[in-house]
């Protein structure tokens, strides 16, 4: 199951509202087709970023891996990263983003054999800004 939202109701009890399964796998696709066409959007606009495997099966399985690190990898990478990123204004963030692209490109190229290949570190800020950009302007289709 999982962790289940606690509410506290009127006559101050405590009460568990029950999300169904499919609705957490419903939101999981959600959030990976808006990476998926985040990444789509690299691939075309980044000249330093290309293709591994299938026109298509590149940037479904470099999502797929993205979206995977961002749940799992990102939260402690931000948290360690916390001194360093206030230091900078936010700006450190850009780096973390690009990180978890360049290991989300060696997953995928290593575990599908299908993904995207990054040719410098400044590819990968440039591919991290793009991925950024488009999930908050189609983040909205992910959400609740």
């Amino acid at each position: 199951m999982g962790i289940l939202p606690i509410r506290i109701s009127r006559a101050s009890r405590v009460t568990r509202q029950s999300v169904p399964i499919g609705v957490h796998m419903l939101r999981f696709i959600g959030r990976w087709f808006v990476i998926f066409l985040a990444v789509a959007a690299a691939i075309w606009l980044v000249p330093g970023i290309d293709i591994v495997g299938g026109q298509y099966a590149a940037p479904i399985f470099t999502a797929l891996t993205l979206a995977l690190i961002n749940m799992t990898l990102k939260p402690l990478m931000k948290v360690l990263s916390l001194p360093i990123t206030c230091l900078t204004l936010g700006l450190f963030s850009l780096v973390i983003n690009a990180c978890a692209l360049e290991l989300a490109s060696w997953f995928a190229r290593n575990l599908f054999q299908a993904g995207i290949t990054i040719d410098t570190f400044g590819s990968a800020i440039l591919g991290a800004i793009v991925v950024s950009i488009v999930t908050a302007l189609f983040g909205g289709l992910a959400k609740d």
